[in-house]
Order: structure tokens, then C-alpha cells, then sequence
């Protein structure tokens, strides 16, 4: 593997793009790229899609769930819902490479992902946390304490390899995630930034969370055609 520092991470816009094909798209990125190959972040609104992770029960489908098309992935975590206003940014990324920092493992490369979230919801005047054992970022305070905002699920191949991602909810039509239970829990409210008094354009919060992401994962940035 190579020692010298890599090449900046990739950041590629994909604007609107269905579901199945770019999860495609990322297994054959992944299942190609060597040990030089420059990391990835990719920025992507997906029409309505329920998605599955690999140990999901079917079962927190709910009444209404049948609207929609039912997506079996390979990343970790259960069922979530992606949909138009919604960020979803792809990390395909490999965790071995030496940074200034060290390598990274698993659990620092969720908790920095999560930071990231935090961070842009901060610059929003948007409290965020982290909740022990369930993945994602919920509001820290006021009355919709405890909802979910943020989702992530990730598939890390054992040569360190990443892909899938972070899901942010900015402006969307929210009915879906009433069709489940979101990540698995019953009855977890799900909300975007629109509900808590904030409706940024979409392109200004996918562009904040890549640039938090390139920041705390220490992979620099550049940005190329789809």
C-alpha cells in the first residue's frame, strides 16, 4: 500500500439519480479502485426509495410501505427511507491509507461523520447529538427532543474499503418515515430541518456537509463532473 500521502478526495455532484443504479455505481467503484485510487465523497437526492441494511427485518415495514420500492443493500443497519430534499452523501473511501492522523477505524469514521452533521446543524442554530447505541443524529432540545435528523449506514470491506453513507433530511415530504420503523425503533419520530424553522436550499447544505466531511476526515477535496 502506498505510504505517500493520497491523492485528494474526489467530490462528485450527481445531482438526481435513482437509487439502485449508484449503489451499483458504488460496489464497482469499490470493486476496482487499488491502492492508489483517489477517495470519493458522492452527492446525490434520491427519489422515494425504502432501503434495507443487511440484517433488516422486513417487519418494520408498515402500512403504506407498499407505495414505495424496497431496496436490499449491503450496508449495516435496518430500514430508512431516502427521498427528494433530502442530503445523501456517498463515502468511498479506504481507511487504511496513512493521514497526518493515523489511520482510521471504524468507529472514528462514524463518529467523525456524525461530527459533521453536528457541525452543520450548529451553523444552522440546530442542536444535534449523538444517542448511544443508535446510529444517526437526534435533536438535543426543545420540543421535537429525541427526533431523528440524521441517518447513516456504511459497508466497510475487510481491506478497509468504505461506501454508503450519511443521509441528512432538509426539506421533505416526511409521511414515508411513518410507513416504518425508522433504523429499526418504533415510533421514533423523524424530522428535517424545514419542521425545526430552518429551510436552507438543498445545494447549500450538501455543499456544507461535504466540506465538514473532507475537514474532519483529513482527505482534502476536488471537485469533478458527475
Amino acid at each position: 500500500m502506498s505510504t505517500t500521502r493520497p491523492e485528494p478526495a474526489v467530490i462528485r455532484h450527481l445531482g438526481q439519480a435513482d437509487y439502485e443504479p449508484t449503489f451499483a455505481a458504488m460496489r464497482a467503484f469499490t470493486d476496482a479502485r487499488t491502492a492508489d485510487t483517489p477517495d470519493e465523497l458522492w452527492i446525490v437526492e434520491h427519489p422515494p426509495v425504502f432501503t434495507l441494511g443487511l440484517g433488516a427485518d422486513r417487519g418494520h415495514l408498515l402500512a403504506g410501505a407498499a407505495r414505495i420500492p424496497v431496496v436490499q443493500t449491503d450496508r449495516g443497519g435496518e430500514v430508512t427511507y431516502h427521498g427528494p430534499g433530502q442530503v445523501v452523501i456517498y463515502l468511498l473511501m479506504d481507511l487504511r491509507r496513512n493521514k497526518p492522523g493515523g489511520k482510521l477505524y471504524a468507529r472514528q469514521f462514524v463518529h467523525k461523520i456524525e461530527q459533521a452533521i453536528i457541525n452543520v446543524l450548529a451553523a444552522y442554530n440546530l442542536a444535534g447529538e449523538r444517542v448511544e447505541g443508535a446510529p444517526g443524529i437526534y435533536i438535543a432540545d426543545g420540543p421535537k427532543r429525541g427526533a431523528k435528523i440524521a441517518a447513516l449506514g456504511l459497508k466497510v470491506r475487510g481491506n478497509g474499503c468504505t461506501y454508503h453513507g450519511v443521509s441528512l433530511n432538509v426539506a421533505m415530504d416526511l409521511a414515508p418515515f411513518t410507513w416504518i420503523n425508522p433504523c429499526g425503533y418504533a415510533g421514533l419520530e423523524t424530522v428535517d430541518m424545514r419542521t425545526m424553522g430552518v429551510a436552507p436550499p438543498l445545494a447549500d447544505v450538501q455543499l456544507a456537509l461535504a466540506n465538514e466531511l473532507v475537514a474532519l476526515l483529513d482527505v482534502g477535496a476536488e471537485a469533478a463532473a458527475a
